[in-house]
């Protein structure tokens, strides 16, 4: 049995057809009803017709990604009882529609952050990246939040002064879009002020609370997915620290072994995504992968290049700091021995995770960076051919 290759469509919106996707050979659709608003409840009705869409093009729905956790549940004020009751009645339709595995994430304000989304790569291809003292130009000369300065270093604070001092109102816009930049799946942002009164309401949060609030909400919504036979996975942080002052909890091996033993199942679970955790210098995804494996029910697949402590950039799959090959082995030795038991959580959805942003796509309109069709199929074709290497050399 192989890995399930699945792909990320954020649905109708998306300049990628599902009838290319089905030409890279992925079978399993990774997607969300994106046009739902944070913390209302998924219908069936709305499930089955999205659903019925990708069945129509031969494919299935293997995961959600995802269903967002709303500010309100992290924060655990106002509504959140209300919100969690929704959360916990849109596992339960997606379980009664057949869908097992749903991804998520705990990451205050911010989905993921990048200070450059139009890096040329060495052989012409756009990819991405983070530089330490990039985004402290923006939080300290831009977004003037108070102590920012507290969070760098002395060289950081340097680099900082002097990227900033080069900019015009030009590049100002840019680096603002670009670390505001929303959710995959929208290219809708916070505003300057909108993003500043985010922030506030996490003043009196920090990593303490957040890692409460994220055990009370997994305690809260596992049961249902016991009862919807759905596997949930978290998505770790990315990057895997603090910024802006904001507390990451989902972020490092300790993190991760904290939310799992809040509750011992097998619905209470992890997304790997080698990426997210391999862009901390404080990460050894090897070691996680063997110390989580029978947690992992998603898969993401991607490589980092770290320099100057946390900055890094999106490599090629098979090239950058992280060990795909180990991580890879790791995860067919469990998925080999889930079969043998009997687990019904032995798919292993996998999906090669951002691609760069190859020629032939540069054309197209509104591809969200990272989720361009050649780079992610380029991966998706090395990623195969890893795996049948690595299932040949183990026999199974």
């Amino acid at each position: 049995m192989a890995f399930e290759q699945t792909w990320r469509w954020f649905g109708p919106n998306d300049p990628i057809s599902l009838k290319e996707i089905k030409q890279t050979g992925a079978t399993g659709i990774v997607t969300a009803l994106h046009q739902i608003p944070s913390g209302e409840i998924w219908t069936v009705d709305e499930i089955i017709k999205r659903k019925d869409v990708i069945e129509s093009e031969g494919l299935v729905w293997s995961v959600v990604e995802s269903v967002p956790v709303h500010e309100n549940i992290k924060k655990r004020k106002n509504n959140y009882k209300k919100l969690i009751d929704n959360y916990n009645q849109t596992i339960r339709n997606l379980g009664r529609c057949g869908i097992d595995t749903v991804c998520y994430n705990f990451m205050p304000v911010l989905d993921w952050s990048r200070t450059d989304l139009q890096v040329q790569f060495k052989d012409g291809s756009i990819t991405t990246r983070f530089e330490t003292s990039v985004f402290a130009a923006f939080d300290i000369f831009i977004l003037k939040r108070p102590n920012a300065e507290e969070n760098y270093n002395e060289y950081e604070l340097r680099k900082a002064k002097s990227y900033y001092d080069g900019l015009d109102d030009k590049k100002k816009k840019r680096l603002i879009d670009t670390i505001l930049l929303g959710l995959p799946g929208s290219f809708e942002s916070y505003s300057l002020d909108e993003f500043k009164a985010v922030l506030a309401e996490y003043k009196e949060i920090g990593d303490k609370e957040l890692r409460d609030n994220l055990s009370s909400f997994i305690k809260e919504i596992i049961p249902a997915a016991e009862e919807a036979g759905v596997y949930m996975a978290i998505h770790p942080d990315d990057p895997p620290f603090s910024l802006l002052g904001l507390p990451r909890v989902v972020s490092n091996k300790n993190d991760l072994k904290y939310l799992l033993d809040a509750r011992n199942s097998n619905n209470n679970g992890l997304t790997l995504c080698t990426g997210s955790l391999g862009s901390g210098a404080h990460n050894d995804l090897v070691d996680i992968a063997n110390s989580f494996a029978d947690r992992v029910n998603f898969v993401h697949l991607r490589n980092v290049k770290k320099f100057n402590g946390n900055d890094f950039f999106e490599d090629n799959h098979l090239e950058g700091d992280v060990d795909i090959y180990s991580v890879m082995k790791t995860l067919l030795v469990e998925q080999n021995n889930r079969i043998k038991k009997g687990r019904k959580d032995s798919r292993f959805p996998m999906r090669p995770d951002h691609g760069h942003l190859m020629l032939t796509d540069q054309n197209r309109e509104k591809i969200y960076p990272g989720y361009s069709l050649f780079g992610r199929m380029r991966g998706l074709a090395e990623l195969r051919g890893l795996e049948l290497g690595i299932r040949r050399t183990l026999s199974i």
